[in-house]
């Protein structure tokens, strides 16, 4: 390991840590998915953010060593002057290969919260207990079933192999470092996303049940097996999506206050 990889590991698992300890500070994330409020909406982005840097970073530190080595072996062997790649150019690549992995992130937590978590919160305020286990059930049972998929198992096949997908989807300058920035991103996505639907449907957006999910994603990306992983955790969401279904409302107890306030009970309170 040269001292630019080892540079970039102690920086991506510095800002790993950071980002944890921002995110036992940050404040309480499901009271702010209620509303498109602008300045709400950006405290949750730069939180949800902070918590992607937090879950994420450890699980990538493969594919970012490699993207380095690469660039190291392709400045060794270039004849040409012209093509050199100079140390800080190195590092500028590789920062906007995280930067463009972090965005992807950035950008599905903006969708979640705007197209997903407040109409969701909207919707399920005026549903009974019933109602609310079959739609996080459902939440869950599909989620579960997602793990035995093509597309997850394609997807994971790239996280967990970081050659496969330098040799796949490979481009050079600032450029290709973006492009495949954005890549890994999305195959990212493609792995993960139901864990973060869960943790915004079910109000799971707190340290514990990030750590939780960060162990399985880290798990699933460095195990050469880590389809494995995953398709014991859906058989986990599946189980608890069933039981959710049939009244289990510890599972959504964390959510914020899903009944509308009762006008008359509080005419009477202040009578």
């Amino acid at each position: 390991m040269n001292n630019l990889q080892k540079m970039i590991l102690v920086s991506l698992i510095t800002i790993s840590g950071v980002s944890w300890f921002l995110s036992i500070n940050q404040p309480e994330m499901m009271n702010i998915m209620i509303s498109y409020n602008a300045l709400l909406i950006v405290l949750f982005i730069v939180s949800w953010t902070f918590g992607m840097a937090a879950m994420m970073f450890p699980a990538i530190v493969p594919m970012v060593l490699l993207y380095s080595k690469l660039l190291t072996n392709k400045q060794s062997d270039s004849d040409s002057s012209t093509e050199t790649l100079q140390p800080r150019l190195s590092t500028f690549k590789v920062g906007l290969f995280v930067g463009m992995y972090l965005a992807i992130w950035s950008i599905t937590g903006l969708a979640l919260l705007l197209a997903w978590s407040i109409p969701m919160n909207s919707i399920v305020m005026f549903q009974d207990a019933k109602s609310l286990g079959i739609i996080f059930g459902s939440i869950l049972i599909v989620s579960g079933i997602y793990q035995f998929t093509s597309l997850k198992n394609t997807c994971i096949g790239y996280c967990e192999s970081p050659l496969s997908f330098f040799m796949r989807r490979w481009n050079n300058g600032i450029t290709g470092a973006i492009k495949m920035g954005v890549y890994h991103g999305l195959y990212c996505l493609g792995c993960c996303w139901p864990y973060f639907l869960i943790m915004v449907s079910l109000g799971w957006m707190n340290i514990t049940w990030m750590g939780v999910f960060a162990a399985i994603i880290f798990g699933e990306k460095i195990w050469p097996r880590g389809i494995w992983i995953a398709r014991c955790v859906g058989i986990v969401l599946i189980i608890l999506g069933i039981l959710s279904s049939m009244g289990l409302t510890i599972l959504y107890d964390g959510m914020i206050p899903m009944t509308p306030v009762n006008t008359q009970s509080e005419d009477n309170m202040v009578m």
